[in-house]
């Protein structure tokens, strides 16, 4: 089986996907923007070949490489890239080269654009938020009957987009009149904004859009939050087999796996997001449901899948390949299940506690520390703890610990 993996070298750890492949029989080839001799030495090692291409927004070149690995080593069965920036390149790469398993061109809209994943949500069962598009000043007068529809404040982000950089709320007249003062570098979505904090499906299907493994992570600071106010970062993955504090787990997982389902997602891993409401909002949902987010089609960020090892004591890298190779899981998932918390701080904050303080209080419960390139510090910080808990509270205390400022 040919696997060829477009930008294996970013993030770092895409390598462990990599190695996964190539253990269960896989030949990963890879194409990408990074020349060989930066390559992490274990990517170097889990991959077949490897094409450079200085430029990956090239098709030509793109199609070259792919091309060139074909002739010689046969048919491509996979072409991915676990990366939401090249979901489109994937999906030319596909059709040019006939292979099935995944998105084509066609397929782009209905992942990419978030207005259009709505009618999917909806399909599976899931609650959306009411929206119009705005393309700047000339839409002014229908934002504003939308407005009057569903009152301030209201959110606008890219209908399609990667991040929350462009994204925030404009919560009176003055903000309204401002947001239209200028023309927009593409289409915005505008939605009617709810109080509330994003809790994630994550997991990995099979060939019949059938849900293999799920699981969950929670995001308690909102995401724009922290990207424009430069707060620090602290999330948690939370497995089905332990209680949740925050939303009907039964009802979620029910509702993710049939938002699965209707996307039509195939031999892939996802990262679903849905709001979970702090405060009720009259005509949508009640304090403690949740309503869709956004689809993507690719691994949560950062290190997120090791977080998600830690709390179900599994491999998700593992899973994946099993899925590309078999169409099943066939990892243990009976292991003890646990919450796994991760904490970040930024260099611009004083912090009480040391690194040796973390260290030594948490020696038997951290499972990964490092610092996250700095490409992705701005939305997950500068240097972060993972750690593991039986109990959630014990979980919540680390938390404090980690974050507490001088004052």
């Amino acid at each position: 089986m040919n696997f060829v993996f477009i930008s294996p070298h970013f993030p770092v750890r895409n390598y462990k996907w990599v190695e996964a492949l190539r253990d269960h029989g896989i030949r990963v080839l890879g194409v990408g923007d990074g020349p060989y001799a930066n390559l992490h030495d274990r990517l170097k090692k889990a991959l077949t070949e490897y094409y450079y291409v200085p430029d990956m927004n090239s098709k030509d070149a793109l199609i070259k490489a792919v091309d060139y690995f074909r002739s010689k080593y046969g048919q491509i069965d996979f072409i991915e890239s676990d990366n939401e920036w090249w979901l489109e390149s994937d999906a030319v790469l596909r059709e040019w080269f006939n292979v099935s398993s995944g998105f084509f061109p066609a397929d782009m809209t209905h992942i990419k654009a978030k207005s259009a994943m709505k009618e999917y949500f909806a399909r599976g069962g899931a609650k959306t938020m009411r929206y119009i598009l705005v393309n700047g000043p000339k839409d002014k007068e229908k934002a504003i009957e939308f407005r009057k529809a569903v009152g301030y404040p209201l959110f606008v982000k890219p209908n399609i987009g990667v991040g929350a950089a462009s994204s925030y709320a404009l919560h009176n007249d003055a903000e309204f009149d401002d947001f239209f003062t200028k023309e927009l570098p593409e289409t915005y979505i505008m939605e009617e904004y709810i109080e509330g904090y994003i809790v994630s499906f994550d997991g990995v299907c099979n060939s019949n859009s059938d849900v293999v493994f799920c699981t969950t992570d929670h995001f308690p600071t909102p995401i724009d939050k922290i990207v424009n106010g430069a707060q620090d970062v602290s999330y948690f993955n939370n497995p089905f087999d332990l209680p949740m504090s925050d939303i009907d787990a039964k009802a979620f997982e029910e509702v993710g796996r049939k938002v699965v389902k209707s996307f039509g997602i195939k031999k892939r891993f996802f990262h679903i997001e849905f709001f979970v409401l702090t405060k009720d909002k009259p005509g949508l949902a009640k304090k403690g449901e949740f309503v869709a987010l956004e689809c993507n089609m690719r691994p949560p960020g950062g290190n997120t899948p090791d977080l998600i090892d830690f709390g179900g004591s599994v491999s998700c890298y593992q899973i994946y390949a099993d899925v590309i190779a078999y169409d099943e899981n066939r990892q243990d998932m009976s292991l003890p299940k646990y919450y796994a918390w991760s904490v970040s701080r930024r260099r611009e904050h004083q912090y009480v506690h040391s690194h040796e303080e973390i260290e030594t209080k948490y020696r038997d419960n951290l499972c990964m520390v490092g610092e996250y390139p700095s490409v992705i510090a701005t939305a997950m910080g500068d240097y972060f703890y993972f750690a593991k808990f039986k109990d959630l509270d014990d979980a919540k205390a680390f938390d404090k610990f980690v974050l507490e400022k001088v004052s």
